[in-house]
């Protein structure tokens, strides 16, 4: 799955779905499910971590992850999260990071929230070759500035904020667009008026395609289910009860059973049938001096 296929997939109506992914386990389900695009989230910062925002989360900290979702994925376009501060204190450092990403990370792309301000830093980054997904709507990394995880463009003000953002990074060179988080009639607007593939997560059915965060989609996030999510499977129920399971046959002895062994140590030939040690034979035969 390559970023000129990705394209044409907007072209012929084809929706694209994109699940995040943090270990090469997770990457290889997917994969062999036929998901497009695997995303090596920041998120990785609350699901995996226990944070409470993506905002600690390191380049560092992609970077291992993406190696290890690589390593695991042979069908689906790798795309790495560019975390908080790792692309907006000048476009040398963001473009030095991205670069680590292909080089380091293994990834295919990298992703990066912000819309107008974006733009230059994005341009840059595809210039030296890089593809760049963006992100604009509801952006974690700015939680604190828009108060909160909190629907973004529900004014027609700031539906056109968040419609400048998107023909922004669009113009600059990205290659695909999350929106997160906002309106679906606005989703369905955007997806209208960009050439390249939109991709929703809160935002509607008429996006190019969907991202969701794997550990919700399995279900493995019980205390946690905005309205967007849906799961398709309850890891976590299915988890506990076989944690349980285990518990129980171990406390009972039964488990492990002969089955889960490996049999007896064979007893090997220590005595010759004639009585004689190995040394002893040696001896005998080569002399006291042998």
């Amino acid at each position: 799955m390559t970023v000129p296929r990705l394209g044409k997939m907007k072209r012929d109506g084809e929706r694209i779905t994109m699940v995040t992914a943090y270990d090469a386990t997770f990457a290889r389900l997917f994969d062999e499910a036929g998901i497009d695009v695997l995303l090596v989230g920041d998120s990785l910062g609350m699901v995996v971590q226990g944070q409470t925002s993506t905002l600690p989360v390191t380049v560092d900290e992609v970077i291992y992850h993406c190696r290890a979702v690589a390593r695991g994925t042979r069908r689906a376009h790798v795309v790495g999260d560019m975390p908080f501060l790792s692309w907006q204190v000048s476009e040398e450092e963001a473009l030095r990071n991205a670069g680590r990403f292909l080089s380091e990370g293994g990834a295919q792309a990298v992703k990066l929230e912000g819309g107008v301000d974006a733009a230059p830093t994005i341009e840059r980054i595809v210039h030296a070759g890089i593809p760049v997904m963006a992100h604009v709507g509801l952006t974690p990394q700015s939680v604190h500035a828009m108060g909160g995880f909190r629907v973004q463009g529900k004014t027609e003000a700031a539906a056109e904020r968040v419609l400048r953002d998107a023909r922004a990074v669009a113009d600059a060179g990205a290659y695909a667009l999350v929106l997160e988080g906002i309106p679906s009639d606005l989703a369905q607007r955007i997806t209208e008026a960009v050439a390249i593939p939109t991709i929703g997560i809160g935002a509607g059915p008429h996006c190019d395609g969907q991202v969701l965060v794997c550990y919700d989609l399995l279900g493995l996030t019980p205390d946690l289910k905005p309205r967007f999510v849906k799961h398709y499977a309850e890891f976590f129920e299915e988890g506990v009860a076989a944690a349980r399971r285990y518990r129980d046959e171990v406390r009972a002895g039964a488990f492990p059973s002969e089955e889960h062994g490996f049999g007896e140590v064979k007893k090997s030939e220590t005595t010759p049938k004639s009585g004689l040690s190995l040394v002893q034979r040696a001896r005998t035969a080569y002399g006291p001096k042998g």
